[in-house]
């Protein structure tokens, strides 16, 4: 038995099945299959000419991920990176950071401070209610418009039910690498769903999630120290969320209806490492701190509906308002007493968007051809302090609106072969006319191979702070630009797929893809010159450097019965040619290489749900600005493991979930860099994680 798993590991794992394959797969494996991102209306996986990839629910559970940052830290190309200081988790896809990145809800995207849909908050996010997670990795500009440059993750959320009513109480404990009490360290987590399909037709559901990050002390002292030796606070920041959300759906027929509400406050505290000593008549010698408290709300309506017209016309039509804005409270923490005072809090920023998108498909009643046409509108107003010299601090409040229209059409030439061109016209406020288009081809191949190959032309505009922030103190001189042009990018993409159904209940499924893109105009920081009275340099945001990537990536599942084993690796080159006006780096390609596997079984009898997840994130090496030329830099390579047993007890009433994140403890990892004026290699630490941790999850579920 060991000698034929191995084979079959083998087999798969250099994309070769041999055996006798059904003709057609189960209900419950069709269904799994169904997706929603980037298609006319939801389908099989298998019909996509884009690449889609699938998070399952499963999956999330067996993780016991509580926000987004759980989930993706096992994706692989994708990099989930937190920090300690401010608190915030986001997301980079190969090498390009959170502002090339789409995160989507029910196919809206989701508002932040600064923006729309990018540099999203990982840790901001709830999974509660999340039904699948799907990513469609490459530039998306024809169907999300501005920013969907390395790729999009929708997140879908649950709509029904197959119960009159669903409760759902859960609570969850869980380290902080070493830390843990019950009230004062580790993270608490309680949440609590109802769901009731009120009539066939209409459904409810409502829930709330708290969740208690007590922060992460490492070698600092937390907030009741009063000693003058730096090592005050935390090293990640404590943090408490709270998460609300309800929803309404209809549906009869072909209509469908569903209104979503979400609210979040987040407060983050920030402890001074420095110590202060002062004296008053009424309190005598005292000492105390200067701290902060980061708070932040969103609101996030959702109006989708979809429906026929005409008794032809298939109509998908969302309306969302949503706004989040961070308030910063200062205060005098008085270290002996152990209470706050003179407490002052002002607006930091702020966004607010009015947002609509909506398509309309099935024109020609055809199974060979079928046209969408779509429209997008958003209104951002966003609002920001900024500081201008002498320190003063000028509120910024500035409107950027875009109006898109975009066409996709879908030719089915036969039943294997498949063409998907697309084209979207922008009309911005704040920049020229953006235009985006894309060319999607799919071939099914016999013994069910499938062949994908897809091109994509898109645009990321400028966010707020690039064009409207400004820091001006103490000789630094750093300014938003406000005539800077959207950056321009290009991907194409190929992959080669075969999934195999074996009459023993045996599924093997093999892909290869190759990807490019290219990112041109890109924004960064760069010297404009020499401020006269002063002589300090001054910097500002202009369009000045490129990107290149290309990527060869496999991925591999062996299922069987109730064991599950799926297997990645990717090779990614990247090069990034950087200026600042004064030198450049070279454009040579640097290498690193990723791996990802996960593996669970389920014991029918024990009710029992064993699962792994282990990532390899190699070395990476990129460009830093030393003293007279670029330099590489390499940060060190890092594994992850999570595992965890899920046992469900009282005919599933008790779901219990036990494991252990970043099982290979890993905090930091050291990056070097070689000092061009020293001529010596010097290093720094870049925080990964807080270490191991250990959870246990309790859910009780009642259904009637």
């Amino acid at each position: 038995m060991k000698f034929k798993i191995t084979s079959y590991i083998a087999l798969f794992l250099c994309g070769t099945t041999f055996g006798q394959v059904k003709d057609s797969i189960t209900s419950e494996e069709r269904l799994s299959e169904v997706v929603i991102t980037g298609q006319f209306e939801p389908q099989s996986i298998k019909k996509s000419v884009f690449n889609v990839r699938v998070i399952s629910k499963k999956d999330i559970q067996n993780l016991a991920a509580t926000n987004l940052s759980d989930v993706l830290n096992q994706y692989l190309n994708i990099t989930a990176r937190s920090s300690g200081t401010s608190g915030r988790s986001t997301v980079s896809l190969f090498g390009l950071d959170a502002q090339y990145f789409k995160i989507l809800i029910d196919n809206v995207p989701l508002v932040n401070e600064a923006g729309l849909g990018n540099n999203t908050d990982l840790s901001q996010i709830n999974l509660n209610d999340v039904e699948q997670i799907e990513i469609v990795e490459g530039s998306m500009g024809v169907t999300y418009g501005a920013n969907a440059v390395s790729g999009v993750l929708n997140i879908i959320t649950k709509k029904s039910s197959l119960h009159k009513w669903n409760i759902s109480v859960a609570a969850q404990e869980e380290t902080v690498g070493n830390e843990y009490a019950f009230f004062d360290q580790g993270r608490h987590i309680q949440s609590l769903g109802i769901n009731h399909s009120i009539t066939d037709h209409w459904f409810v559901s409502v829930g709330i999630n708290r969740n208690d990050f007590k922060g992460f002390l490492e070698d600092k002292n937390g907030k009741n120290y009063a000693e003058t030796d730096f090592t005050r606070g935390y090293s990640w920041l404590p943090k408490e969320q709270l998460n609300g959300t309800a929803l309404i759906a209809y549906k009869k027929n072909n209509f469908r209806m569903f209104y979503k509400f979400e609210i979040l406050d987040e407060a983050v505290n920030y402890y001074n490492s420095t110590v202060q000593s002062g004296y008053n008549s009424q309190l005598g010698s005292y000492r105390y701190a200067n701290d902060k408290r980061y708070l932040t709300n969103r609101y996030f309506h959702n109006l989708n509906a979809t429906g026929k017209m005409f008794s032809q016309l298939n109509y998908n039509i969302s309306l969302s308002h949503q706004k989040q804005q961070r308030d910063v409270e200062d205060f005098k923490y008085y270290l002996y007493t152990q209470t706050e005072a003179d407490n002052s809090t002002i607006r930091d920023q702020s966004m607010e968007v009015l947002y609509s998108t909506g398509t309309l498909n099935n024109f020609f009643n055809s199974e060979i051809i079928d046209l969408q046409l779509g429209y997008e509108i958003v209104n951002n107003n966003g609002f920001s302090l900024v500081q201008e010299a002498n320190n003063s601090i000028v509120p910024i409040r500035k409107r950027l609106d875009n109006y898109d229209f975009f066409s996709s059409s879908e030719i089915n030439v036969s039943k294997r072969f498949a063409i998907r061109p697309g084209i979207r016209f922008s009309s911005q406020s704040q920049f020229n006319d953006q235009y985006a288009s894309s060319l999607g081809l799919r071939y099914s191949f016999d013994k069910g191979v499938d062949y994908r190959i897809s091109y994509g032309k898109s645009f990321r505009t400028p966010t707020f702070d690039e064009l409207y922030s400004k820091q001006i103190f103490d000789g630094h001189f750093f300014t938003g630009n406000e005539n800077l042009i959207p950056e321009q990018s290009t991907s194409y993409e190929t992959s080669l797929k075969k999934t195999s159904y074996f009459d023993s209940g045996l599924l093997l499924s093999n892909m290869l893809t190759l990807s490019f893109l290219n990112v041109d105009d890109r924004i960064d920081m760069a010297l404009i010159g020499f401020n006269e009275d002063t002589g300090n340099p001054m910097y500002q945001y202009i369009n000045i450097n490129k990107y290149q990537m290309w990527n060869v990536s496999t991925m591999n599942q062996f299922q069987q019965g109730n064991f599950n084993f799926k297997i990645g690796a990717s090779f990614i080159g990247v090069s990034q040619e950087i200026d600042n006006q004064v030198f450049a780096s070279d454009n040579r390609f640097l290498y690193s290489f990723n791996m990802n596997t996960s593996l669970s079984y389920t014991f029918p009898k024990w009710k029992t749900t064993f699962s792994a997840y282990y990532k390899y994130n190699g070395k990476t090496q990129q460009f830093v600005e030393g003293n007279s030329k670029y330099v590489i830099s390499e940060i060190g390579d890092s594994n992850w493991l999570d595992a965890s047993i899920r046992k469900t007890f009282f005919s599933k009433k008790l779901d219990v979930i036990v494991g252990s994140r970043n099982l290979f403890n890993i905090t930091n990892v050291t990056q070097s860099s070689s000092n061009s004026a020293a001529a010596h290699t010097t290093s720094s630490q870049v925080m990964l994680a807080y270490g191991r941790s250990y959870f246990l999850k309790l859910t009780y579920n009642l259904n009637f």
